[in-house]
């Protein structure tokens, strides 16, 4: 028999058949019950698009994989569904105590929006909430407090009039107490005797950060004022008098920085106090504050004459560079004629005030501009809750 070389025909079939087999057995996974899930993890691409685990002569793909947001399923608790449509009060309760206890903080979360919704305007679900207040301890006392916060019922007298009480109340643990006071931190506005009410908390000097609280929903209830209708002097007058007069350095440094966040113009009748503050407190932040407050004033020539006089009588370099600085603030181009006196009774501000010379030389008369484009040239620290 003659046996005949196979054509080549013949030959590129073998081939192909091979290539075939040979990339079923690559693909085939092994027989182990993780291999599934390691194969295709190993085939992920990653954030550059390349896959992890390709050959390492292949062509990563031109345009990244785009990330996919995956959101948690709603309902995915056992039983959340059937007590969203049935909820109450004390089954909202109860389920707070259970997310707690099991440290599971969406799931809290998610439920202390519910009790919001729940709350709504019913005055009397907030009382409830408010009693439930009274005998807890975080983090359900915070979770109670923020859900009563953000309820349209916080608004009602008998709610809000129950929230001072409860901070006012010196049989209760400070931290509920402080609970309270912030719940009060979305109030529209506070009448004179609310303000004065809060105020005595802010100087109770046995309660501790109890009283700051107290000052920061002062201030911040000032802003939702002002913003609103245009109010602001019964609660800078009552700050101011808790700069002056409290005895816990950072009440009276919260007092005079809650002003800063709605920016009222401060008049002449605050000057006294400001002076005061600016020339004797024993702090040096308080000191910095209060000429930064000094900066943002209807009458700067006024402001000008109180910078200079507390200038010659400060020697901390940093209270100095305040002063320096806000003057500018408080009275732009017209200040530079004061930093050069300043500038000729300490030398280490001469620096200082050739580039503000040259800063509004060029044309530039916005401060926030003119703050960009200053060097800052002494060792003075931006601490938390200090100006800048």
């Amino acid at each position: 028999m003659t046996f005949r070389k196979p054509g080549w025909a013949l030959v590129g079939a073998v081939l192909v058949a091979s290539a075939i087999a040979l990339l079923l057995f690559r693909g085939t996974p092994p027989s182990s019950p993780d291999s599934t899930d390691s194969v295709s993890a190993a085939r992920q691409p990653t954030s550059s698009g390349v896959l992890v685990g390709a050959p390492s002569g292949a062509s990563p793909p031109t345009e990244p994989t785009p990330a996919i947001e995956q959101l948690p399923i709603p309902g995915c608790w056992d039983g959340l569904r059937q007590l969203d449509k049935t909820a109450t009060l004390d089954s909202l309760r109860e389920a707070l105590a259970v997310a707690v206890g099991n440290r599971d903080n969406l799931l809290a979360a998610y439920l202390q929006e519910r009790l919001t919704e729940l709350v709504g305007q019913d005055a009397g679900r907030a009382l409830q909430v408010i009693e439930w207040a009274k005998q807890a301890s975080p983090p359900q006392l915070g979770l109670y407090m923020d859900a009563l916060k953000a309820a349209p019922a916080v608004h009602d007298a008998k709610v809000s009039e129950a929230l001072l009480k409860l901070g006012e109340d010196k049989s209760m643990p400070l931290q509920n107490r402080s609970a309270a006071l912030d719940a009060l931190e979305t109030q529209r506005r506070l009448s004179p005797g609310d303000l004065a009410r809060l105020k005595a908390v802010a100087l109770d000097e046995t309660v501790d950060s109890t009283a700051w609280v107290a000052t920061r929903t002062l201030g911040r209830v000032m802003k939702e004022d002002f913003e609103r209708t245009g109010t602001h002097a019964p609660y800078w007058k009552e700050l101011l008098s808790i700069a002056g007069q409290s005895d816990d350095m950072a009440v009276r440094l919260l007092a005079l920085e809650m002003p800063s966040y709605s920016n009222p113009l401060i008049g002449s009748e605050s000057f006294d106090e400001l002076k005061r503050i600016l020339t004797t407190d024993r702090e040096r932040d308080v000191r910095e504050m209060a000429a930064f407050r000094l900066g943002v004033t209807r009458e700067p020539e006024e402001a000008l004459k109180i910078y200079e006089a507390a200038f010659d009588k400060e020697h901390d370099v940093c209270v100095r560079w305040a002063i320096f600085r806000f003057a500018v603030r408080a009275a732009g181009e017209q200040a530079l004629p004061l930093l050069a006196r300043f500038a000729a009774k300490d030398p280490r501000f001469q620096r200082d005030y050739a580039e503000f010379e040259q800063l509004y030389a060029s044309g530039t008369v916005d401060f926030a501009r003119i703050w960009l484009g200053k060097g800052e040239h002494h060792a003075c620290l931006v601490e938390e809750g200090a100006p800048h």
